[in-house]
């Protein structure tokens, strides 16, 4: 080990003895301090001055950490960048949901709009079912008429009866009509189903799209009872699962 050659200032400002016991020596003149000083300077700054192998280690093992401190705060910064950018994201699309959320929730979900398909739908059964009494009754009474009609040899009664069929054929064409008032109530329902479809799908279509939704949803699963499984209503043209009048007839055969 190299040894670092020692001041005498350093030993009057530390007051470090000899090793032989003597007191420290007197103070140095200001010239002396200023020589000293001097002397230090030139020491620290001299362009040749080769550090000692211990210091030389040190600075070596100092670097060494340093770098691999900086790498980890590097590849942190890189997991910070990507995770910022993945929150971003998420932060986006929950906007985006939100947007149409409240656009469903003012057009579609709000009280006043919600009791208008109500209505709709239940003047469409109300109707309905108001316009099948009808056609039923009159059919009921043009049946007895056309029996009764064979019967009768007065000609003022067989008028009377021919007038009494017309009025009831009329009175069916009439009772039809629902079916035009059907249609109309039934195309503001869809018209508002599509509506609402049609933004369940963009929200769907930001998180994803179907099959990512598809991926969380939970098992669908018939909690009916054993008759009430059986219970699906009237088939639409090309559902898949359904006996057709052919296949229930051939079970009488």
């Amino acid at each position: 080990m190299v040894q670092r050659r020692r001041f005498r200032i350093e030993d009057v400002i530390l007051g470090t003895a000899s090793e032989s016991g003597d007191p420290a020596p007197l103070p140095p003149r200001h010239s002396e301090i200023m020589a000293e000083l001097k002397a230090i300077r030139a020491e620290m700054i001299r362009p040749d001055r080769t550090p000692a192998p211990a210091e030389q280690g040190h600075a070596a093992e100092s670097y060494h950490d340093t770098q691999k401190l900086l790498e980890t705060y590097r590849a942190q910064i890189e997991q910070c960048e990507k995770l910022k950018v993945e929150l971003d994201l998420i932060q986006e699309a929950i906007n985006l949901t939100k947007q149409e959320i409240a656009v469903l929730h003012g057009k579609s979900f709000n009280g006043t709009e919600m009791a208008k398909v109500t209505g709709e739908l239940g003047a469409v059964v109300g109707g309905t079912e108001e316009a099948t009494q009808h056609i039923l009754e009159a059919a009921e009474a043009i049946d007895q008429a056309a029996a009764a009609l064979p019967k009768i040899t007065s000609a003022e009664q067989q008028r009377l009866l021919a007038e009494d069929i017309q009025e009831r054929v009329v009175a069916i064409f009439e009772a039809c009509n629902f079916q035009d008032l059907t249609g109309q109530r039934i195309s503001k329902v869809m018209g508002t189903m599509k509506f609402i479809e049609h933004h369940i799908n963009v929200m769907m279509d930001i998180w994803g799209g179907v099959d990512a939704i598809r991926a969380h949803a939970p098992p669908l699963g018939d909690d009916r009872d054993d008759d009430a499984r059986l219970l699906n209503g009237p088939k639409l043209e090309g559902d898949a699962g359904h006996a057709s009048q052919d296949d229930i007839d051939a079970l009488f055969d």
